[in-house]
């Protein structure tokens, strides 16, 4: 299967996003199986050995807790990495007084790293479909550990910028983590999986913000990065002795080596017949795809700037915190403590998935075509409104005590800005692995793009948003902007969740799959305009 290639070119088994393999999302059909199945004979007389036919020896047979306690440290190394992306807000005051410098010339090392990060997971995707998710995630971690040092380290201040980049471009992020999802799980069986490693992403931006005000807070600003290189040395301890390989064409290869070493002389995996790994044109053509969905595909498009809209408000939220809670005189540690109803909103939102994901799968398991991709966007339709009403109710909830509103109230209503963007990027890329089976790698890969990107953005914005509005509603007036902006994007999931399958018509990349879909006997393509059933 690793070297099969679809109709527009893709090579299966090799993709470019934070879901790098090829198969996240892509069910196995009898016929492919049954191709895939059988060890075949070369020209040259080397067998090599296939994926069927070692299916119980891939990371797809893993006991169930085996896989849960891999999953569970690929958590734990998600969760270390947009730690290193939400914990530093908390070091710009500290570094303005250290090195002379403006606020925003600070927060500039917040900017370039979330940008680099944008970027360094397309250039790892490849990588780690060639040589193995564990040493290409292990290379990761060590880099970005490696960059924590100088700036702890740092004379001045553009030693930590050019190391946060550097930090930032080394992030493999979900390059691997989804991709190991898609190695031990079926098709139909991610969903719990998936959900998982969302909760990884979107909770490490939150905690950032609650365990930097105590470094703020008691510490110098150095341990601002000793204390990220702390976490990110655990965390990479932990997937060296923890985490075997996943990677499907790695394991058949050991296994190979194994059947030699027992006497079977002529069995080969799929790596060692190859006379090149990867060709450079393989790469770019892994590093263009994502850029080439995220423009031409509309589902893609609108659901990234969606996610990444979403995204960006989470930071926003870094800046804007710390003036709206001052007027209840909260100090450096009571605002950190104010993202935990953000985490509890993250959480809230996982659980509320669990009911949907179990449906759909006992559905599937009846009828693997009963349901259409935009089922998965079902859930979406209700909670996508929190984020207008929650950014709304914090506008004027942030009116302060001169109004007699209470704090607990710009709480509560971040709470449901946070359940609305779990479920946004959730459901967006659900629906993408849905949609483009094979392509979901790519599709994805631009959903990442832009929530990385338009994050670190909003680093450079979100304060001046605040400072610069004038008036009695200085607070109230931004926040209600953003809630205005929120409804506009929020209209696409509506379109695409009831005339999702006539976009999907006009894409030669959902299209393919439809056609193998079809090929393997299953119903694929819906008519335009029908309904998708939740």
């Amino acid at each position: 299967m690793a070297d099969t290639k679809s109709d527009n070119g893709e090579k299966l088994g090799q993709t470019s996003s934070p879901s790098d393999n090829s198969d996240l999302g892509r069910p196995k059909g009898k016929d492919e199986a049954a191709s895939a199945g059988s060890e075949s004979s070369r020209d040259d007389g080397k067998i090599e050995i296939k994926e069927a036919d070692n299916h119980d020896k891939l990371g797809f047979g893993f006991p169930t807790w085996k896989k849960w306690t891999i999953l569970t440290v690929i958590f734990a190394v998600q969760v270390s990495m947009n730690f290193n992306t939400s914990v530093y807000p908390n070091v710009v005051i500290p570094l303005t007084k250290a090195f002379q410098i403006s606020g925003q010339a600070a927060r500039v090392g917040q900017m370039i790293f979330l940008v680099a990060y944008a970027f360094g997971s397309e250039l790892w995707a490849p990588w780690s479909e060639d040589f193995g998710r564990w040493p290409i995630l292990q290379l990761s971690l060590a880099l970005v550990n490696i960059w924590q040092i100088p700036c702890a380290l740092a004379p001045n201040y553009g030693t930590i910028v050019v190391c946060r980049f550097l930090g930032g471009l080394s992030s493999a992020g979900g390059s691997v983590t989804l991709g190991m999802v898609a190695d031990m799980w079926e098709a139909d069986d991610q969903q719990y999986a998936v959900a998982f490693i969302v909760l990884s992403s979107v909770g490490g931006s939150s905690i950032g913000p609650v365990i930097g005000a105590f470094i703020q807070r008691y510490l110098s600003w150095h341990w601002n990065f000793w204390i990220q290189l702390i976490f990110g040395g655990a965390v990479q301890l932990a997937h060296f002795f923890l985490v075997p390989e996943t990677r499907a064409t790695i394991m058949l290869d050991k296994e190979a080596k194994r059947r030699r070493k027992a006497g079977e002389t002529n069995i080969w995996g799929p790596n060692e017949l190859k006379e090149k790994r990867i060709s450079m044109k393989e790469v770019l053509t892994i590093w263009k795809r994502p850029f080439e969905m995220f423009v031409r595909e509309p589902i893609v498009l609108c659901l990234s700037l969606l996610s990444g809209f979403s995204d960006a408000l989470i930071f926003t939220f870094l800046e804007s915190f710390q003036p709206v809670y001052e007027q209840w005189n909260f100090g450096i540690i009571a605002i950190g403590l104010a993202f935990i109803p953000i985490n509890i909103g993250y959480i809230i939102a996982w659980f509320s998935f669990f009911p949907f994901i179990h449906r759909h799968r006992q559905i599937r398991r009846r009828d693997p075509n009963a349901l259409q991709p935009e089922a998965r966007l079902y859930w979406l339709l209700w909670t996508a409104p929190l984020e207008t009403i929650g950014l709304f109710g914090f506008a004027w909830a942030s009116l302060g005590p001169s109004r007699n509103v209470h704090w607990i109230a710009p709480m509560i209503f971040s709470t449901l800005i946070a359940i609305a963007n779990y479920c946004i990027y959730m459901a967006t890329i659900d629906y993408m692995i849905a949609s483009y089976g094979p392509y979901s790698a790519s599709a994805t890969g631009g959903n990442a793009l832009a929530r990385d990107f338009l994050a670190g953005i909003s680093a450079m914005y979100a304060t001046p948003f605040y400072e610069n509005v004038v008036g009695p509603h200085k607070l109230e007036y931004p926040t209600t902007i953003l809630a205005c902006l929120a409804i506009l994007v929020t209209i696409p999931i509506y379109i695409f969740y009831w005339k999702g399958p006539i976009v999907r018509e006009r894409s030669p990349f959902a299209q393919t799959l439809a056609s193998d879909r079809n090929k393997g006997g299953g119903g694929g393509a819906s008519k335009g305009g029908e309904k998708a059933e939740a």
